[in-house]
C-alpha cells in the first residue's frame, strides 16, 4: 500500500496495490501491520456501510469529546467527493479541509483521525460507501458542521439545488459557532 500524508497532519490517503488480470482484481483493503507502521495504532471496532444516490450530501458530521471517531473510508461502487475538516482545538490547521475523490476505480482510501468533521457528496448514479470506525456511535454527542459555511468555502461541485440533504445536515453549525 502507498500511504500519502496530506498537508493537514493526521489525514492520510491510502492507495492499495491492485493486482488485475482477465479474471478481475485482488487487493488488500486493510492490513493492520502496515497501517500501524505508517499511521499509528488505531483499534477499529466496527465497519459501517451506506448506499446513496446522486446528489446526496452526508455531513459534515463529528462526535464531540471522548465520543470522537477515527474513520477509514472508501468507495466500493460509484464515486464520491469526500471531505474532512480539521476542528481540533489549538490545531494550526483548524478550519482547513482536505477534499479527496474516492471511486470504485481508483480504490483510494481516506483516513480521518478523531477531531475532524467528515462528509461526502455522491457524484455517480449511486455509491456504496464503507468505513471502519474506532469508537461506537454516540447519538447524544453527534454534531453537524454546516457544509456551506462561507468560512470553509468548500467547492462541492454541484449546485445546491441538486443536493439531497437530511434535516440535520441542513441545520449544521458554523465553524465560528463550534469554536465557541
Amino acid at each position: 500500500m502507498n500511504f500519502i500524508e496530506t498537508e493537514i497532519k493526521g489525514l492520510w490517503i491510502i492507495e492499495p496495490k491492485v493486482f488485475a488480470d482477465a479474471r478481475g482484481y485482488f487487493m488488500e483493503a486493510y492490513k493492520e501491520q502496515e497501517f500501524t507502521e505508517h499511521i499509528g495504532n488505531v483499534h477499529f471496532i466496527q465497519d459501517n456501510e451506506s448506499r446513496s444516490s446522486f446528489g446526496v450530501l452526508r455531513g459534515l458530521h463529528y462526535q464531540e469529546g471522548e465520543a470522537g471517531q477515527a474513520k477509514l473510508v472508501r468507495v466500493i461502487e460509484g464515486r464520491v467527493l469526500d471531505v474532512a475538516v480539521d476542528i481540533r482545538e489549538n490545531s494550526p490547521t483548524f478550519g482547513q479541509y482536505k477534499m479527496v475523490e474516492l471511486t470504485a476505480d481508483n480504490k483510494r482510501q481516506f483516513f480521518i483521525p478523531r477531531g475532524f468533521a467528515h462528509g461526502f457528496l455522491v457524484l455517480s448514479e449511486t455509491a456504496l460507501f464503507t468505513y471502519k470506525v474506532d469508537n461506537f456511535y454516540a447519538p447524544a454527542m453527534e454534531r453537524t458542521l454546516n457544509f456551506q459555511d462561507p468560512e470553509l468555502n468548500i467547492p462541492w461541485t454541484l449546485d445546491i439545488s441538486q443536493l439531497i440533504l437530511s434535516e440535520k445536515d441542513k441545520t449544521g453549525k458554523s465553524l465560528k459557532e463550534i469554536r465557541s
